[in-house]
């Protein structure tokens, strides 16, 4: 995995800033006060901070902006990165400003003089996560990633609000590297190792292979991968941190490749479906998080894994497939497979550990980006309550949600003349329409989510906390989910 840059927080040492490598940060509020840091900073640079200030520049800046001068006279650094921002900004503003800093700083190390800033932990992990690079398959030697080092009244605090978070940027680096691996190196087979390596943080592994799951009946799983030589797996990770109460079941598409199948795609932008497991690379991540930060509360991440490629012993468009939960499904549109993955685990899933909550993440319909673009995931839900939960914690975590709804009407589209029904019900709300095929294989009783993330899972351009490519969407807010609402006090 992609090591995420360390964080350390030490106790403010003004004489150790001049020599202070790589780059340094300052506070400055918007009405240009300067802290003991700032004023010390001041007088390396001979009153450049001050004639900076003077001068106007932070004239117009929002809260969280990020001024830079390259090699500062009287420091060491190569560039001194002046942060715009007041002491008691929310963590939302201090993460920008270290999102901000994390993109200068790349590998180089950084030294932030957070003096009495309330929340450092913040402005780390925004740091922290901006300055993820993958480099996996580059033959040029990298750099190790450079220190954070937060100088601050409060270490001990700020170590402490710090470390959860050190877990979950573990977890959101994790899936960024699933989520951009090359589908020759991220085979169902190297998935399925990566989750098993879970294992050494507390979380229980299971692993269901092609026979296993035949004599389920998951007949909509297994039709998706039978035209690869990549063997399909159902894997499943269980944290059981909390007392005996039911898990959170979170359910993630795992097309490790997606080439439509029979009904194949355009070779323009095929290279992109690598992503098509974004949703399983999410869960996932988010395992990785509540195990290492050791949540208090039960949680059961299943993952379908599976490739969908044309061979002679492919699906082919007009197929029927039996589901294990006993409907058929007339297959309309190979490049319609993540919904039948999805259809057999979420049954599994309901049967087999009777969860409190569903939420399921798939990178569905490319009709989610025409109508959200890349800004919002869509979600769709049988439960207001934990709808609004998952839409708040998204906003807490920065991370763009909007719900979409669902309706009888919208699921009459997927009736079938042969069968139970069918997996596509044609252009008009196709975001919809297949929320509501996966509403079928949910349970009357069963609060369930489904998230949509095709716009949010992997980007061509700069996101809220990541370079372009994947982003990690979606650990942020499941983690504040478990927190808010799942995780025993």
């Amino acid at each position: 995995m992609t090591t995420p840059a360390p964080v350390r927080f030490t106790q403010t040492d003004l004489d150790a800033i001049a020599a202070a490598e790589g780059r340094v940060a300052v506070i400055v509020t918007p009405e240009g006060k300067l802290d003991p840091g700032g004023r010390r900073i001041n007088r390396l640079t001979r009153g450049a901070l001050a004639r900076m200030i003077e001068g106007g520049a932070l004239d117009g800046k929002e809260p969280g902006a990020v001024l830079s001068l390259a090699w500062p006279s009287g420091l060491a650094a190569r560039a001194l990165d002046v942060v715009v921002l007041p002491r008691n900004a929310d963590a939302a503003t201090c993460r920008r400003a270290g999102v901000a800093l994390g993109r200068a700083k790349g590998t180089r190390p950084l030294t932030l003089l957070a003096g009495a800033l309330r929340r450092p932990a913040e402005m780390a992990l925004g740091a922290v996560l901006r300055a993820y690079e993958y480099t996996r398959h580059k033959t040029a030697e990298t750099e190790t990633p450079g220190e954070i080092t937060v100088m601050l009244n409060d270490p001990d605090a700020a170590e402490a609000a710090f470390t959860p978070l050190r877990e979950v940027a573990a977890g959101i680096f994790l899936t960024r590297d699933l989520v951009n691996a090359p589908a020759n190196h991220l085979t169902t087979t190297a998935f399925v190792a990566e989750i098993e390596a879970l294992s050494a943080l507390g979380v229980k592994v299971t692993v269901l292979d092609e026979a296993e799951m035949e004599r389920l009946g998951m007949g909509a799983l297994l039709c998706v991968g039978q035209g690869s030589d990549s063997p399909s797996h159902l894997a499943v990770m269980e944290w059981q941190g909390g007392g005996d109460e039911a898990p959170l079941a979170l359910v993630g598409k795992g097309v490790v490749f997606d080439t439509g199948g029979i009904s194949i795609k355009p070779a323009a932008g095929m290279e992109d479906m690598t992503m098509d497991m974004g949703g399983a690379g999410v869960v996932t991540g988010v395992m990785r998080a509540l195990a290492g930060r050791k949540a208090r509360a039960n949680v059961v991440g299943l993952v379908g894994l599976v490739e969908n490629m044309p061979s002679g012993s492919a699906v082919r468009p007009g197929d029927v497939v039996t589901s294990m939960k006993g409907d058929t499904i007339e297959v309309i549109n190979t490049d319609a497979e993540g919904r039948l993955v999805l259809a057999d685990v979420l049954w599994y899933a309901q049967k087999t550990y009777q969860p409190r909550a569903v939420i399921d993440l798939a990178t569905l319909t490319g009709a989610a980006i025409i109508a959200l673009g890349h800004e919002n995931a869509a979600a769709l839900s049988n439960d207001d309550a934990l709808c609004d939960a998952v839409l708040g914690a998204a906003r807490t975590e920065g991370e763009g949600l909007w719900r979409l709804p669902l309706g009888k009407g919208y699921a009459k589209a997927l009736k079938s003349r042969i069968a139970d029904v069918k997996n596509v019900g044609g252009r008009p709300a196709g975001t919809i329409t297949a929320a509501e095929f996966l509403h079928r294989f949910i349970e009357e009783s069963t609060p369930w989510v489904h998230l949509d993330i095709a716009g949010m899972a992997s980007v061509k351009a700069e996101s809220v906390h990541a370079p372009e490519g994947a982003s990690g969407w979606g650990v942020l807010t499941l983690d504040r989910l478990v927190r808010s609402r799942f995780e025993e006090s």
